[in-house]
């Protein structure tokens, strides 16, 4: 069996970050949607997006294909159910495909014979679900990854509440910090840093070579995903990996890329002064969005910058490659490729947007490959409907 994960229908409702990764490289919880699914099935797993993307995550195609949804969270009940599948058949969970078997990948849906799961079946729908939902996921990973296996012991110096569900890998530093698990695990990877005065509140997740600043002030269920270093004060926010937040300032309720950072004393609004619903920018529609939700706060694309204090008004969406900067509150929807602020916006330029993310990338020991920027480019040409100039 050839498993593949698939984008399916939920490319542009997981936009901007959907614009530079298959639905299943979205991060919620410790691990990647695709890392799940990997983990669970024990196999090797590949991708069928979008044609611009598929370079990059390349799709493995043979004569026996099981094509997953790429958005579903992986679970042992899905796994055991799809390997369960004959050729031919599709798996239903109420109207959702889950996952389908055939000779040829593109195979219509409408000719498969149906198969109900009668299980629980969830996962991101809409952005927001990556925070929302990222405690069950820091809950269903931590258990995943840390079963049967002994953590590195505590240093004396750190503060522990609910000791048993806190692990810590190999290489970790954690100096004069407050860990505190009774609202969900601690995960710290590999070679990760915990620096002296900061107080988490889990689920947390940080994974590795990623740290916190001194004083940091965490309040889960929060990610922090590889290479990445966050300060200040952070709550219920996913953060992809290679970003920072290193500064003073609020993020909340919000979800950011890989190569983004945020700049000193800026903060995120997560609640209305009203207190009313959240609207989200909304790519299918072109219109804003009601969420349901009371909090939520900034979606912020990958290669996304702002300078010092910045103020991001509640439910404010950014895509890819903008820089963001001025004083006042800028717009609620930004587009990709976007140069400047509350005093006027104008195009970022892509040799002068591909020479920062080259330079940024440098820093992680990376660059900017010709695939990469191939992606870019059509992102660019994609969201130009959305620029002024």
């Amino acid at each position: 069996m050839n498993y593949i994960l698939a984008d399916f229908n939920k490319h542009k409702a997981l936009l901007p970050f959907t614009y530079t990764r298959p639905t299943s490289e979205i991060r919620c919880g410790i691990l990647t949607l695709k890392e799940k699914w990997e983990q669970r099935l024990n196999a090797n797993v590949s991708n069928l997006t979008e044609d611009y993307l598929q370079t990059k995550y390349p799709l493995t195609d043979t004569n026996d294909n099981v094509v997953i949804a790429g958005n579903i969270f992986a679970t042992d009940e899905l796994c055991e159910a799809i390997n369960a599948l004959k050729l031919g058949q599709k798996l239903m969970y109420n109207d959702t495909i889950v996952a389908y078997r055939a000779t040829a990948v593109h195979t219509p849906t409408i000719e498969l014979t149906q198969v109900l799961f009668e299980g629980d079946c969830d996962g991101i729908d809409h952005t927001w679900d990556i925070f929302s939902k990222n405690g069950k996921a820091l809950e269903a990973d931590f258990e995943l990854i840390t079963t049967g296996r002994v953590s590195q012991p505590i240093p004396d110096n750190v503060q522990t509440i609910n000791p048993e569900r806190i692990f810590i890998e190999e290489g970790a530093v954690l100096n004069f910090a407050i860990l505190n698990a009774s609202s969900g695990p601690i995960y710290i990877g590999k070679n990760a840093e915990v620096m002296e005065g900061s107080i988490i509140r889990g689920g947390f997740a940080l994974l590795e070579h990623s740290a916190t600043k001194l004083g940091t002030k965490i309040y889960g269920p929060t990610t922090v995903g590889p290479h990445s270093k966050v300060g200040g004060e952070l709550s219920n926010s996913v953060i992809f990996g290679y970003s920072n937040k290193g500064h003073e300032g609020f993020l909340g309720n919000s979800v950011l890329g890989e190569w983004c950072n945020i700049g000193a004393d800026s903060n995120t609004s997560n609640l209305k002064n009203n207190y009313a619903e959240v609207k989200l920018w909304d790519y299918e529609t072109g219109r804003f969005a009601k969420t349901g939700l009371q909090f939520c706060g900034l979606m912020l694309g990958d290669h996304s910058k702002c300078g010092i204090n910045t103020m991001f008004n509640t439910g404010t969406v950014v895509g890819v490659s903008a820089n963001i900067y001025g004083a006042g509150y800028p717009r609620n929807f930004i587009p990709s490729f976007n140069w400047g602020g509350p005093q006027g916006n104008m195009t970022y330029k892509t040799n002068k947007a591909y020479e920062v993310a080259d330079v940024v990338m440098k820093r992680r020991g990376l660059s900017l490959q010709q695939i990469d920027i191939d992606i870019l480019d059509a992102v660019f040409e994609k969201t130009a409907a959305y620029r002024k100039d």
